[in-house]
């Protein structure tokens, strides 16, 4: 599945230059796309689309696809702007202004003020190395006075929005769910003929849901301090820079002066799954790029990725990629043959 969303992200941004992004902004009278292209600074191997519609008068919604793992990303935006994230593919975090973290996965939407940042330019972090995603952006002071016409026939209360929402440094989450689910999950494979039509509906149905949400009802994000999510990240670099050993929770524990149960909770967290589902997801991953880049024996891969029993591999390795070590060297050779060089 992994293998599969990483592919179509690849696609997406297939002719886009490594270490470069492109923002089209897309004209809400034309529908024409006016292109920019950008260097994206300390990230030499990512590659980051924008695609930007500005839809009403205060409001805009862009869709985000990345590849890599850290984006610095600057605020220009005023402080009555309220920031909606919706995550549909990978893992997003960011430091906010309180000194903790927070971290997103698939499905899930996080409401926010600029008040709620760190500051001006803000450290992203991915942590499966891929993302994709929308922020819709909602000027609440300029809604006060040009609110969509079919939220001024729902009767919705001046201000409302942003004193739920503007007024506080938290940010507010909404795991995935059937109605987050609802809004957004057409919006990322429409045709380019439909998008600005659809998006304009979209956005209003978003902006209702938010007016009949209590945010303090149990939305409030439960997010990390950032000092316990960088002792998360030097844990993630051990063990999987270290895939022949086999760590303990209590020896990790230990070692980076942590409880375990945190060490597990954020780590969740941060890298979407528990760390033995993780390690060996990432285990067997590293393992089928052997096969698929080198002629070693399958033994030999097994040991490599921590593996003394080629037999534990090897049903460990059809378990994650539903097919046998062996059968898949042959495919991915059948489907990439080797050329000779010329003579």
């Amino acid at each position: 599945m992994e293998k599969e969303i990483l592919c179509q992200i690849k696609a997406k941004l297939k002719d886009i230059e490594p270490g470069k992004a492109r923002l089209n902004f897309y004209s809400s009278q034309t529908g024409k796309a006016e292109e920019k292209l950008f260097l994206l600074s300390d990230v030499e191997d990512s590659k980051l689309l924008l695609e930007h519609y500005d839809l009403y008068t205060g409001i805009s919604i862009t869709f985000a696809c990345f590849l890599g793992h850290k984006l610095a990303f600057h605020h220009r935006h005023r402080p009555s702007v309220l920031k909606i994230d919706h995550c549909h593919l990978g893992r997003i975090g960011w430091n906010m202004a309180n000194g903790q973290s927070l971290y997103m996965g698939r499905g899930d939407l996080a409401v926010h003020s600029r008040d709620a940042c760190k500051e001006a330019v803000t450290a992203i972090t991915f942590p499966l190395g891929y993302y994709e995603g929308i922020i819709v952006s909602a000027d609440l002071e300029t809604l006060k006075n040009h609110l969509p016409s079919p939220l001024n026939e729902a009767g919705l209360k001046e201000g409302l929005l942003f004193h739920k929402f503007g007024a506080s440094r938290e940010i507010f989450s909404f795991p995935a769910n059937k109605r987050v689910e609802h809004i957004f999950s057409e919006l990322y494979d429409l045709p380019q003929e439909m998008k600005i039509p659809y998006l304009k509906l979209k956005c209003q149905e978003l902006l209702l849901f938010l007016y009949m949400e209590d945010p303090f009802d149990g939305k409030a994000a439960d997010p990390y301090y950032s000092d316990q999510v960088e002792i998360i990240k030097s844990v993630h670099s051990l063990i999987t820079e270290n895939l022949t050993e086999r760590f303990t929770i209590e020896e990790l524990s230990k070692k980076y002066r942590i409880n375990s149960s945190a060490l597990k909770s954020i780590f969740k967290s941060v890298y979407g799954l528990p760390i033995a589902s993780y390690m060996k997801e990432y285990r067997i991953r590293q393992a089928a790029a052997m096969l698929r880049n080198s002629q070693e024996s399958i033994s030999w891969i097994a040991r490599s990725v921590g593996y003394e029993s080629q037999s534990k591999f090897t049903n460990a390795f059809k378990n994650v990629m539903e097919i046998l070590p062996t059968d898949y060297r042959k495919q991915y050779q059948r489907e990439n043959p080797r050329k000779d060089p010329p003579k």
